[in-house]
């Protein structure tokens, strides 16, 4: 098992070291959207700790957001305060456990993740990188 669980921590290193910045965006985003639905489903089945789980990993996911901000950005300044509204929503509704508070933040993660689909989709996959946010921890060229 141990071999297993190396090879695919090997693989998913991989993928993310050789990934576009583009498509790393979409996977935080497509992370964040599928958290939230999964903690939207826990708080109705009643179970709060896979709620919070779920809530706090989407708090993880808006925070590697936040560190990967270029801030010599005018939109980067816009972003900060829109992923900082998230993460108190976050905290909101992981102490009210509210999904109404969740379902407003999935519908931003959708159109977050529809509008640089289209633009990783415009962009080409070798030319799919994030000029405005890109990711500072991974360094990818090409």
């Amino acid at each position: 098992m141990e071999i297993n669980n190396q090879a695919y921590l090997q693989y998913k290193k991989t993928s993310i070291e050789t990934t576009s910045p583009g498509r790393l965006l979409l996977m935080l985003f497509s992370g964040a959207i599928k958290s939230l639905n999964n903690a939207k489903i826990a708080i109705n089945d009643n179970d709060m700790n896979k709620a919070h789980l779920n809530i706090v990993t989407v708090q993880e996911i808006v925070a590697e957001l936040m560190s990967t901000l270029k801030m010599e950005y005018d939109i980067s300044h816009n972003l900060m305060s829109l992923y900082d509204y998230f993460l108190q929503q976050l905290i909101a509704a992981n102490v009210k456990k509210d999904v109404d508070i969740l379902d407003e933040v999935l519908d931003y993660f959708n159109q977050m993740y529809e509008t640089w689909e289209e633009a990783v989709k415009n962009l080409g996959p070798n030319q799919a990188s994030v000029q405005n946010t890109s990711l500072k921890k991974v360094n990818i060229s090409g």
